[in-house]
């Protein structure tokens, strides 16, 4: 019989089902409850508004903003860490945790602060008549901080295990740098990719603390959704938080789902090759 270091199936499954449930379950269950309390018109009515309408506009466009600039900028950080030998590169690769360690309020102040016009970065744009803090471009900016490390953590231990004889198999047959990327390299490297990208984007979709300091929080304009959802709260009215977080609950749920498939059919795809 095999030795077992934890304890038995029954009360290790029985300990992970109990902490789910109180961590998980329980907090999205109490959501679902208090939106399904609604009846379907006073549901269909807060979700709909205009203003929960622009929330959800802005929300979801600066999140792809952020998630696109993510997936170049990130696959090129993790390339980077991987593929080459510098000073200072385990200090860099350091950094890129720092928005997990950072408190986002804390990260927000900061990217207000160098993003506003006098600010060390935002004062380079601000020249050209680009304004970058109190605007959508400030909460794309907000959500790629807080995002990023997403997609160099998912691809950079993909990128290390790499059979480096694939490449060299794949220069001996005349391939260029290129077609090396993108026929041996990329293919490997999409399911990875495509679990970044959805965790990329599920964060940005309820990030809070580092957006509501940049944005500018104006209603139809720069207003998230995860803020309406606080402001009912702060107005008491409990159910139309429940509400308007039940969408981007479903919202997460739904990428998520979508993104599982396209992992799927990407794995299956590769065990044929």
């Amino acid at each position: 019989m095999a030795r077992r270091i934890l304890p038995g199936f029954p009360l290790a499954l029985g300990i992970t089902l109990v902490y789910v449930s109180i961590i998980v379950v329980l907090p999205l269950g109490a959501l679902v409850f208090k939106a399904a309390s609604l009846g379907f018109e006073d549901y269909w009515r807060i979700v709909s508004s205009p203003r929960a309408v622009a929330s959800y506009r802005v929300t979801a466009l600066s999140a792809l903003a952020a998630t696109a600039f993510n997936l170049v900028f990130g696959m090129a950080l993790a390339w980077v860490l991987v593929r080459y030998r510098f000073p200072g590169r385990r200090f860099i690769d350091a950094l890129v945790d720092l928005p997990f360690a950072l408190p986002t309020a804390v990260a927000g102040i900061a990217l207000t602060t160098l993003f506003a016009e006098n600010g060390w970065f935002g004062s380079v744009p601000a020249h050209a008549g680009i304004k970058v803090a109190y605007t959508p471009l400030g909460i794309m900016v907000a959500m790629a901080f807080t995002s990023l490390p997403f997609i160099v953590r998912t691809v950079q231990p993909v990128l290390e295990d790499l059979d480096p004889a694939l490449e060299e198999a794949a220069q001996t047959l005349g391939g260029s740098d290129r077609s090396i990327f993108l026929r041996v390299i990329l293919p490997l490297l999409t399911p990875a990719l495509l679990a970044g990208l959805s965790l990329s984007f599920a964060r940005s979709l309820g990030e809070f603390g580092a957006i509501i300091f940049i944005a500018g929080n104006q209603p139809m304009s720069t207003e998230i959704t995860a803020l309406l959802a606080f402001i009912r709260l702060e107005e008491y009215d409990y159910q139309a938080a429940a509400a308007i977080a039940s969408v981007l609950l479903i919202t997460a749920f739904l990428m998520l789902a979508i993104t599982n498939i396209l992992q799927a059919r990407a794995l299956r795809y590769m065990a044929r090759g």
